[in-house]
């Protein structure tokens, strides 16, 4: 399919979006892709070639960068390589249509995604946004995973794998918790004040057992009374005839 020519494009976005490091040595096509790129409000930069393009990622930290693999001077596969060295930046191939082996060493290499020639520009954009969503969304949810769980005097960290509740002269002291206690407590505390299911607080922090209800609620009746213990008071609801919550200042 042939490029539409930009004179089509929709109006203008005005709040700049992520930036997109567009690698194509054709300028025609490279102008095309970075008016549809920039009219959806996202900010570009460009590179004609490999080395170009090395020179350009580093200096500029692109977001994003659609990349032709057949390029002068290096080829993308080559300059994927190089970017994948240097960290997680969402990469889009772009392969001529016969180009089946590089598209799966693509995808062995680290690309997020690939397009054919020829194609739609306004599909390449779709493309981008699909990927930034993407790699956002598992970003953020990194970085959440890795922050500490704070609820009233408990400080939670899944990474370390370890409870702390701070006793009242503000110092934290460890939890002596067992491995499902643990994982009861972080469920719990992620969402406070949600209702929790006994079959779903099984699913989730018991997987490769076959508890029934009961050992859930032996579970969390220890877990009850280590919280009690250390100055959390009746932190831990039991909401009748459905399950259990995490009620702050109860």
């Amino acid at each position: 399919m042939p490029l539409a020519p930009a004179a089509s494009l929709p109006p203008a976005v005005r709040e700049p979006g992520p930036m997109v490091l567009v690698v194509e040595d054709e300028p025609g096509i490279a102008d095309i892709l970075i008016a549809y790129l920039q009219r959806d409000g996202l900010r570009t930069c460009t590179a004609a070639d490999g080395p170009a393009a090395l020179e350009v990622f580093r200096r500029m930290r692109p977001e994003l960068v659609l990349l032709d693999i057949h390029l002068p001077g290096m080829d993308g596969i080559d300059v994927l390589k190089h970017i994948r060295g240097d960290g997680d930046t969402p990469v889009i191939m772009v392969t001529a249509l016969a180009d089946d082996v590089d598209k799966l060493l693509a995808l062995r290499m680290g690309a997020d995604d690939y397009v054919v020639k020829p194609y739609s520009p306004a599909e390449v954009v779709a493309r981008v946004r699909a990927v930034l969503r993407r790699t956002g969304g598992a970003a953020r949810a990194q970085a959440q995973a890795a922050a500490p769980i704070r609820v009233g005097r408990l400080e939670i960290d899944t990474q370390a794998h370890i409870a702390l509740s701070r006793d009242d002269g503000g110092a934290l002291q460890p939890l002596p918790l067992t491995l499902t206690e643990f994982r009861l407590l972080a469920c719990l505390a992620a969402q406070p004040r949600r209702c929790f299911s006994r079959g779903h607080l099984i699913e989730t922090c018991l997987p490769e057992s076959d508890a029934l209800d009961r050992v859930i609620d032996s579970h969390l009746s220890k877990l009850r009374r280590k919280l009690q213990d250390a100055g959390n008071g009746e932190l831990i609801e039991t909401v009748r005839g459905v399950g259990y919550r995490l009620w702050p200042g109860a």
